[in-house]
């Protein structure tokens, strides 16, 4: 179940707010910039089923998208526990960073954690199947995974070199708890 927990970045053992609602999660994360939705498919997703089939499953959201974004490429990534650079991604994900462009992804299946560093709050998202988030560019975050990752999350770029991280050199996400 999607949940936002809110922690003062310089206390992690507290806890400013805790949620599991979906409207809840979208008002805290709208009022940081950042866009959080529900999404239906068109028909059912399957682990089974090729980018292209669940890209087409959802055409109708990202094209809505794309327009309003000016988003040019769209993929899906998979990870899951037996993937053999899971550890790799894991801890490239997991330092803090920004992107000069906005970082779109949609939970097709499974679940994965944000953490956005905005205003002396850390904003931990948990997403699942069926959420998607827009962090925008130049907003300092990181992303776990967890140490068995399981999931299918379909994504935007603006530009078509994809994922480029500006790493910030900060031990912050180190002090948070991780997602198991």
């Amino acid at each position: 179940m999607s949940a936002i927990t809110v922690y003062a970045d310089d206390n992690p053992q507290q806890v400013l707010l805790h949620s599991e609602r979906g409207d809840e999660i979208a008002a805290v994360l709208a009022g940081i910039g950042v866009n959080f939705e529900r999404w239906q498919a068109a028909f059912d997703v399957t682990p089974q089923m090729s980018s292209d089939e669940i890209i087409a499953a959802y055409a109708e959201q990202i094209d809505r998208l794309k327009r309003s974004g000016g988003y040019v490429t769209v993929d899906v990534v998979n990870m899951s526990a037996d993937h053999p650079q899971k550890d790799e991604f894991r801890q490239k994900f997991l330092s803090e960073h920004t992107h000069s462009e906005d970082e779109v992804r949609f939970f097709v299946a499974g679940e994965g954690m944000f953490y956005l560093h905005v205003d002396a709050r850390v904003y931990q998202v948990l997403c699942c199947q069926n959420d998607l988030i827009s962090v925008p560019a130049n907003t300092t975050h990181w992303f776990d995974m967890g140490p068995q990752p399981r999931f299918s999350a379909i994504r935007l770029f603006n530009d078509p070199a994809g994922w480029v991280a500006n790493f910030t050199g900060s031990s912050i996400a180190e002090q948070f708890p991780k997602f198991d």
